[in-house]
């Protein structure tokens, strides 16, 4: 995706200012597969540290996140391991749709974004941050663009005299084929200047 990176910066300056100032983005990547939608599922509408911590406890607990694991240990085990009620549901629903083979993470990344789209959000908890995200660090396409997250709208705000998802959305229009690659630097600003690093665990 780095191959990328001459392309933006020609085509729209604010790019070159984010690297005049931070250097680079990091192109954040995660394995495909069950664990990794689990931690997206746990980090809606959270904090990525408390989400982290959420995670590891609830790891440290089951021994290894399988959806074996999952389904056998109750609501009250998961919910005294720092699993909200609502995600508690969530991660079990997903556990179900893989063990009654449902839906096959294995084979999403030989399928179009909006086939691995549609997939993701019929399963209970999964909407479309959690589905792009997905998309984007776990099968490296290219051209997600995540809307409904709240760093990247609020880092749009600042950079572009824009208020509406609609014009975010017109906006990105010009990033296009390159759209995860200009979040991955959205991203990146907000990070960097809330002095804060990318979320790894």
């Amino acid at each position: 995706m780095k191959k990328s990176i001459p392309y933006l910066l020609k085509k729209d300056k604010v790019f070159q200012q984010i690297v005049d100032l931070y250097g680079e983005p990091t192109i954040s990547t995660r394995p495909e597969g069950f664990e990794s939608l689990c931690k997206l599922i746990i980090e809606q509408q959270v904090s990525l540290a408390s989400a982290k911590a959420c995670y590891l406890k609830m790891e440290s607990f089951l021994g290894k996140v399988t959806p074996q694991n999952i389904i056998k240990t109750s609501d009250e085990d998961l919910r005294n391991n720092s699993v909200s009620k609502q995600k508690t549901v969530y991660l079990k629903e997903l556990s179900k749709a893989i063990i009654n083979k449902e839906l096959d993470l294995e084979t999403l990344s030989q399928k179009t974004e909006e086939q691995i789209k549609a997939e993701l959000i019929a399963i209970k908890g999964i909407g479309n941050w959690t589905a792009e995200v997905y998309i984007m660090f776990c099968l490296q396409k290219e051209d997600v663009f995540p809307i409904g997250d709240i760093a990247l709208q609020n880092t749009l705000k600042e950079l572009f005299p824009i208020t509406t998802k609609e014009e975010m959305i017109t906006l990105s229009e010009n990033w296009k084929p390159n759209r995860s690659l200009a979040t991955y630097f959205f991203w990146h600003y907000y990070l960097k200047k809330r002095n804060r690093e990318p979320l790894i665990y």
